[in-house]
């Protein structure tokens, strides 16, 4: 009976250990043992007050000025494979100088608090393929493509060849060249 007692307490006070959930920093490394819990600052690269259809607009607006196209990525700060793809491409020197080369790229919120129904009725509905899922969209905001991100996983994170790959097969220059 001793031993199911001393058991059961040891359990009570590793119990809150495991409840805890993960909170994504914003550097690549863990912060030291011993620092206060502020080192840790949840990631958010969406805003969820944001007006998505005006947002897309304006993406669009400046996608026609700089000739580019619109990348959306569509998910929300509750979603950890969303926030790893963002960081993924920005992370990376080639990654981002493609990107900022070749899109516009803007973060389309959906959440409880904010679904932005309207917004995603516009891209085609991508939810369906999960999250993140990216939109591209052309200087008149038809949607070109909707690109599922789980093909581009690998493992925890994403495999770069892949992802290398999706955003120079969607260029304006690569669209282009097919007519």
């Amino acid at each position: 009976m001793k031993r199911i007692l001393t058991l059961f307490v040891m359990l009570c006070l590793t119990m809150p250990l495991w409840a805890q959930t993960p909170v994504f920093t914003t550097s690549k490394e863990a912060p030291a043992k011993g620092k206060k819990d502020e080192a840790k600052v949840p990631v958010k690269i969406y805003d969820e007050k944001i007006n998505a259809m005006t947002q897309i607009d304006r993406a669009i607006e400046e996608a026609r000025n700089s000739n580019r196209l619109v990348m959306c990525q569509v998910g929300g700060n509750w979603c950890p494979w969303c926030i790893k793809f963002s960081q993924f491409i920005t992370e990376d020197k080639d990654l981002a100088e493609i990107v900022k080369k070749n899109f516009v790229y803007i973060h389309v919120n959906t959440s409880k608090a904010n679904k932005n129904t309207e917004a995603l009725k516009r891209l085609g509905n991508p939810g369906r393929f999960g999250y993140p899922v990216l939109v591209i969209l052309d200087t008149d905001g038809r949607v070109l493509h909707i690109q599922n991100s789980s093909y581009l996983e690998e493992d925890k994170s994403y495999n770069y060849k892949k992802v290398k790959e999706f955003f120079l097969n969607w260029t304006r220059e690569a669209i282009e060249n097919l007519k």
